[in-house]
């Protein structure tokens, strides 16, 4: 192969590198496509989103919880779809207003907090922080 023909080839590669890391950036960078997907759930009116690692103990069963379908398209058409239900718990020692457990039983439920921004309800960081 002559130096013209492995040139092309290198430049081929490099190429198919930089578009590859570009859709890789996009998508997972809190685009509009990642930011569609997070982990949240509508009860009564209110948005929870998922808070890892926090020490929690369900308590009482409250009603069922919608998580709003994923609408990852980027853009494209959305869809009609419905979101998808389940149980909602209350945690010990926290109003459902603040955070609520969701999942099938209580044995397999995560925590999902009521917040907006960065700053963790007060009651939440008690709660992780172990106080």
């Amino acid at each position: 192969m002559n130096w013209t023909g492995r040139s092309a080839g290198v430049l081929l590669a490099a190429s198919m590198v930089i578009s590859t890391a570009a859709c890789t950036a996009d998508s997972s960078s809190g685009g509009a496509a990642s930011g569609s997907c997070v982990n949240r759930f509508t009860y009564q009116e209110r948005t929870y989103r998922d808070v890892a690692n926090v020490d929690f103990t369900v308590a009482a069963k409250l009603g069922v919880a919608t998580q709003p379908p994923c609408n990852d398209t980027g853009g494209q058409k959305k869809t009609d779809e419905a979101g998808t239900a389940q149980t909602a718990y209350e945690v010990q020692g926290i109003s459902p207003e603040v955070a609520i457990a969701v999942g099938d039983t209580p044995a397999e439920a995560s925590f999902f907090a009521a917040y907006s921004g960065a700053d963790l309800p007060p009651e939440v960081q008690k709660l992780m922080d172990g106080s």
